[in-house]
C-alpha cells in the first residue's frame, strides 16, 4: 500500500523531546478491541513495525488521540493544512502531509516505516542525506501510548496525519531499541 502513496506530494516530519524533558504519563489508554477502525488501524500498523524490531507494542491512548484530533482539525481550520509546530509538545510527534488522495492510518505508517531502509542500528545513524527521525519515533523502545489523529483538507485537496507518542523519543544519544 504503501507504494501507492510514491505519485503524491508527501511530506513527513517528526518533532520529539530533547534528553531530561518532563514526560508526562497517561493511565487513560485503551483496549484495542473497542477502538475504533482508524484507530485500531495506526496502533497495528505501529505495532506490526515495532514488532519487527523486538520493541513492546504501544497502548492506544484517548488522551492523545484527543490532543491530535484538536491540532489537526486546528491546522485545517486555520492553518490551510500545514504542518503543526510540535516545537512546546510533551509528546514526540509524527507527521504527514499528502496531496492528491485520502490516504489511510495503514498507509501513513507505512511511509513512516519505510525509512528503516535508511536507518542503521548498529551505529544508530542515517543515511547521509536521508532522514530517519519519523521511524525511530514509530519504534522508540520507550514509548508506551500512542493517539493519531487525520484531516481531509478539501480546499487543498489534501490530508493531513499526526500522531502523538508518550514518552517520547528521538532523544540525542539514545537508541530508539
Amino acid at each position: 500500500m504503501a507504494c501507492a502513496l510514491l505519485p503524491l506530494l508527501v511530506l513527513a516530519t517528526y518533532y520529539s523531546l530533547a534528553q531530561g524533558a518532563a514526560i508526562a504519563q497517561n493511565p487513560g489508554s485503551t483496549v484495542p478491541g473497542a477502538l475504533p477502525s482508524a484507530a485500531r488501524e495506526f496502533l497495528e500498523a505501529h505495532n506490526q513495525a515495532r514488532s519487527a524490531v523486538g520493541v513492546p507494542p504501544l497502548n492506544w491512548s484517548e488522551m492523545l488521540a484527543n490532543a491530535t484530533s484538536k491540532l489537526v482539525r486546528y491546522q485545517r481550520n486555520q492553518k490551510s493544512c500545514q504542518f503543526a509546530n510540535l516545537n512546546n509538545s510533551k509528546y514526540g510527534g509524527n507527521q504527514l502531509w499528502a496531496s492528491g488522495m485520502l490516504v489511510t492510518p495503514r498507509m501513513v505508517v507505512d511511509y513512516w516505516v519505510q525509512e528503516r531502509n535508511f536507518y542503521n542500528h548498529t551505529d544508530n545513524s542515517c543515511v547521509p542525506n536521508h532522514s530517519c527521525g519519523v521511524y525511530t519515533q514509530v519504534v522508540w523502545r520507550k514509548s508506551l501510548e500512542l493517539g493519531c489523529a487525520q484531516a481531509t483538507c478539501v480546499k487543498e485537496q489534501a490530508s493531513l496525519t499526526i500522531c502523538f507518542y508518550n514518552p517520547p523519543g528521538n532523544i540525542i544519544g539514545e537508541s530508539p531499541y
